[in-house]
């Protein structure tokens, strides 16, 4: 746990000591910022949820930019050889690496609360409902994260990782058009299944829905366990 906790102290220190942190919170809190406007302020609207819904797409944009450097930047400098010889165990290392990217993204989530203050004083805010889009869209964030860490993992260098990891985060929300566009009902609903956007339906109707948060864990758990995997593999190879 000790360890665990200082690659998560050393990687947060990471984001903020380079430009990746204040790029990823700039970009982000400033769509967001348009989005409101367009959203909420020309409509004279107090329909947070649909807003939540629409910061929802900022996930497949931004998240490579937090997990690009994180493994990638090991194996481009080769220092991923000292983490595979470090007393610190591949999981705790994945792991602390991991929840530093949650907890930026967190800390990023809690300053879009300023937009909720401006609603609650101009208009009528459901804390309930509010809290429920919040669970799913901070879920919805996990499972990115999770799933482009585990790109930056199998990628050799920071820009492919983005690349790869924006790729691939494309490929989850063409899903939901490609659902639309399929007559075989079997297909259509396996790609539902398997679509973060279909899991935060729910969330955003104000609806708790413990089988779209299992999914949200579960898929997250599932690319953090691939990720160790892979790592575990090239110290095996000693690649």
């Amino acid at each position: 746990m000790i360890h665990l906790l200082s690659i998560w102290k050393r990687e947060l220190q990471g984001y903020f000591f380079t430009p990746v942190g204040y790029v990823f919170m700039g970009v982000f809190l400033t769509l967001s910022a348009v989005m409101f406007y367009l959203t909420i302020m020309t409509q004279r609207s107090s329909d947070l949820l649909s807003f939540i819904g629409t910061m929802g797409y900022l996930w497949m944009l931004l998240c490579p930019v937090l997990t690009m450097r994180l493994l990638a930047e090991e194996r481009q400098k080769r220092t991923d050889q000292l983490l595979f010889t470090s007393p610190v165990s591949l999981p705790g290392v994945v792991l602390g690496k991991y929840l530093a990217a949650v907890t930026v993204m967190l800390l990023t989530v809690l300053m879009t609360l300023l937009f909720v203050l401006i609603v609650a004083i101009y208009g009528q805010v459901y804390p309930g409902e509010l809290m429920v889009g919040y669970l799913g869209f901070v879920l919805q964030g996990c499972a990115f994260i999770a799933l482009d860490l585990f790109i930056s993992g199998c990628s050799s260098n920071q820009v492919t990782a983005a690349v790869m990891a924006f790729g691939a985060n494309f490929v989850l929300w063409m899903l939901d058009l490609m659902e639309n566009a399929i007559s075989i009902s079997f297909i259509a609903e396996l790609l539902s299944f398997f679509s973060l956007y279909a899991r935060s339906e729910p969330f955003l109707m104000g609806q708790l829905s413990f089988a779209s948060i299992g999914f949200d864990v579960s898929f997250a758990a599932a690319f953090v366990v691939l990720t160790i995997h892979v790592l575990d593999a090239r110290r095996y190879r000693g690649a």
